[in-house]
């Protein structure tokens, strides 16, 4: 019997929770139309050079998603879902600590690892966990009754987590189990039509409303699914044209002359959708919610460890530049980005060639063949392979997420700062605890970037006949990298 293969799993669950969703939020169906106008009139407009990171196709399909979940073991269970799809959880993001609201909630995201298996499919779903122990957001007393709550409730029905283990086992399904496990998983995150109990929604949504949406409801589904965009900043001049209520800002990096870098991330804002609720007499009354969100995403080149700390830095210098500049008159969105933009200009190389001589940015290598051909090879040093042109880069796309820009969106969205008390202590949490709770490897990142360049370098090589590795340029301050 044919076998429905890892990928194949992960591109129709893709696929039919994009028609899902599109039906529970038909702005979201707006936002794909958009999206793709915009990356057709890029295409018509460069040509081969849009799709530098990634073919059209890719970019056409690529989604990520966002859901919440309430404990461990619910988060170990997602994570047995997902690996059935080959993803895997990469990253540890805390968002208590990069909101200035409310956001009680630690996170990972599940994607391929592989380059094949990104390039065949990426998606990837940022997976978010309450932490309900944490002082500064629960009391003792809404902990206990929150975490009794949360027990209470099944995400997963066992059929699903049983075919879930057999796809992994097996690295795919037969056709009958892989539709049984797609209809499954697809229905895991449908929003349900239950009954909300009201006051326990409003007791937590006055902590946070991320926490109401995890721990106030009785199952979980998805908060939004993100299309990518070529020209993001195209978009949101598109949507707001349309009259479709867009955040404030564009979320990362700015525009700048530069390569796009990391990732840049908007939404339009939360809906009210229709919910029914249950009173405190037992009667159920129609109202509404506003939760989810449409966000869309443009990805650019992942950054090095090196990179990552430019960016931060310049991260705070911009705030810092914006708050003088706004004592005297008040900024706006395209007067923060001038700002932005002349700050990147002025300290990040313009080229894919200066951020990798920088060692600012991921990229694998190729080789000129004609030079292979017709000359000889200068030494080890990758910088003399690149001005020489020996080798040229191809940059690797970013492929997860900035904990920053994921607070911030949801932040954008919330219908109320909620409270945090920053008087308690804070509940420890790190990238080994989540490991722990996942039950096998959290990849990092950038051992994964660094893992295909290293790859990639080692290959150049050998093609080239060059014994030993190539010499990578000699590590500089980050402080005015130009």
């Amino acid at each position: 019997m044919p076998i429905t293969q890892q990928w194949e799993l992960r591109a129709e669950f893709a696929r039919r929770l994009s028609h899902m969703y599109g039906k529970e939020v038909p702005a979201y169906t707006t936002l794909l139309e958009v999206s793709q106008a915009v990356n057709d009139t890029v295409l018509s407009n460069l040509g081969a050079g849009a799709e530098r990171l990634g073919s059209i196709a890719r970019v056409t399909a690529e989604r990520h998603g966002a859901i919440r979940v309430g404990t461990p073991q619910e988060m170990a269970q997602v994570a047995r879902v997902f690996a059935a799809m080959g993803m895997y959880p990469v990253g540890f993001y805390d968002l208590r600590e990069a909101a200035a609201s409310s956001v009680p909630v630690v996170s990972t995201a599940f994607r391929p690892t592989d380059p094949d298996e990104l390039a065949r499919n990426p998606f990837r779903v940022f997976t978010s966990m309450l932490v309900p122990s944490d002082r500064r957001f629960f009391s003792a007393d809404l902990q206990q009754r929150l975490e009794s709550f949360l027990a209470k409730r099944r995400l997963f029905t066992a059929e699903l987590l049983v075919l879930a283990d057999r796809a992994t086992e097996y690295r795919g399904l037969n056709s009958g189990d892989a539709e049984m496990f797609l209809t499954l998983a697809t229905a895991a995150f449908k929003l349900s039509t239950e009954a909300v109990d009201r006051a326990w929604y409003r007791e937590l949504e006055q902590v946070s409303s991320v926490a109401a949406d995890i721990g106030g409801v009785a199952s979980t589904h998805i908060n939004h699914l993100t299309p990518r965009v070529l020209d993001i900043d195209g978009l949101y001049a598109r949507m707001e044209r349309r009259r479709i209520d867009m955040i404030d800002t564009i979320q990362g990096p700015p525009r700048w002359a530069g390569p796009d870098l990391l990732l840049r991330q908007t939404s339009f804002r939360a809906l009210a959708e229709p919910r029914v609720f249950r009173e405190a007499d037992g009667s159920v009354e129609r109202g509404s919610l506003r939760v989810r969100f449409g966000e869309v995403e443009a990805r650019g080149i992942a950054a090095t460890v090196r990179g990552r700390e430019v960016y931060d830095r310049l991260t705070v210098e911009i705030e810092q530049a914006v708050r003088e500049a706004a004592a005297t008159a008040p900024v706006s969105a395209e007067v923060r980005n001038e700002i932005a933009a002349e700050l990147w200009n002025q300290q990040v190389p313009a080229t894919e060639q200066g951020l990798a001589l920088h060692d600012l940015a991921y990229f694998t290598y190729r080789v000129d063949t004609d030079k292979q051909r017709n000359g000889t090879v200068p030494g080890r040093s990758l910088q003399d392979l690149i001005d020489q042109g020996w080798v040229r880069p191809e940059p690797i796309v970013y492929e997860d997420f900035l904990p920053k820009s994921a607070a911030g969106i949801f932040q954008s969205n919330l219908t109320s700062d909620g409270h945090k008390d920053t008087t308690q202590s804070t509940t420890d949490i790190d990238a080994a605890w989540m490991e722990g709770v996942l039950g096998r490897t959290l990849h990092d990142p950038y051992t994964l970037y660094d893992g295909i360049r290293r790859a990639s370098l080692d290959h150049v090589a050998h093609q080239l006949g060059i014994r030993g590795p190539i010499e990578e340029p000699a590590p500089i301050t980050t402080q005015g990298v130009k």
